[in-house]
């Protein structure tokens, strides 16, 4: 078969694989998943910051020069600052569009409630696009993989849906978290997802040209990520103080960043 064709058809089980599964979360009913709702905000805050600073940062760095150490840091930063600006413009978008801003004496208590609206709608779609970048670069390491050899870029296909699962479970939670729709959630999750294969291709007709950029991408994947569980999401939690709800919480992120930290580690030994 055609290397290209295999490239196609693997990032996309890479990619849309891992959506699928973690799809069977939507399969709950509605009364069992708003119970689950808030523990799965809490596992998917120690899933990002695990993919970031646990894959993501250290992979960026391993491909390039010391001298380059300075340049991809400032492009963490600035990721992270820029997707702070964007999310203020997604806000003040909502806002403006979606009548939450407050005029004098009028409803405080709605206005608090429609500008959270606002702040977890914003982070829904921050989450698409980090993850459409995410994905973007997984299709790049696929393709790499392919181009090395047949066998090593069939496992590494699977590596890939294999430790996206828990992270997709996170993402199905912010969305429902943020409003969207079951229905509307699995759409922006297949269509990022979709970037796995976008990237594939483009890696298998320009990976000489993709590589130098490819640590880059991996920085703004992970600004994104660390962003939205430490800005939208941490403070989300703190609104319950009762030590219960505490010890849940700090056992749910402990999970997401070990079972993370697990997946790729058994990604990385199937790879080599």
């Amino acid at each position: 078969m055609d290397l290209l064709v295999l490239i196609i058809i693997f990032t996309a089980v890479g990619g849309v694989l891992s959506v699928m599964a973690a799809a069977t979360f939507l399969l709950l009913p509605d009364r069992h998943r708003n119970a689950v709702l808030p523990h799965g905000i809490s596992f998917a805050i120690g899933a990002l910051l695990a993919v970031a600073f646990w894959g993501l940062i250290p992979e960026a760095f391993a491909e390039i020069k010391p001298e380059q150490f300075q340049t991809l840091s400032g492009t963490i930063l600035a990721g992270v600052l820029g997707f702070f600006v964007l999310e203020k413009l997604l806000i003040w978008r909502h806002c403006h569009f979606g009548s939450c801003e407050a005029h004098g004496d009028e409803d405080d208590h709605n206005h608090d409630h429609s500008h959270s609206h606002g702040v977890a709608k914003s982070a829904g779609a921050l989450i698409i696009l980090g993850d459409s970048i995410h994905n973007f670069v997984d299709g790049v390491l696929i393709a790499a993989a392919f181009l090395t050899d047949v066998q090593l870029g069939i496992v590494t296909s699977l590596a890939v849906a294999a430790h996206e699962i828990p992270q997709e479970v996170g993402d199905f939670a912010i969305l429902l978290h943020g409003g969207y729709s079951k229905r509307k959630a699995l759409f922006y999750n297949v269509l990022a997802s979709l970037t796995t294969v976008l990237g594939g291709v483009l890696a298998y007709f320009g990976l000489e040209n993709l590589h130098d950029s490819l640590p880059y991408f991996l920085a703004l994947a992970a600004s994104s990520f660390i962003y939205i569980a430490v800005a939208d999401l941490i403070p989300s939690l703190h609104k319950k103080t009762d030590m219960k709800t505490s010890l849940q919480q700090i056992a749910l992120i402990a999970t997401g960043v070990l079972l993370i930290c697990s997946l790729h580690g058994i990604a990385h030994n199937l790879e080599v």
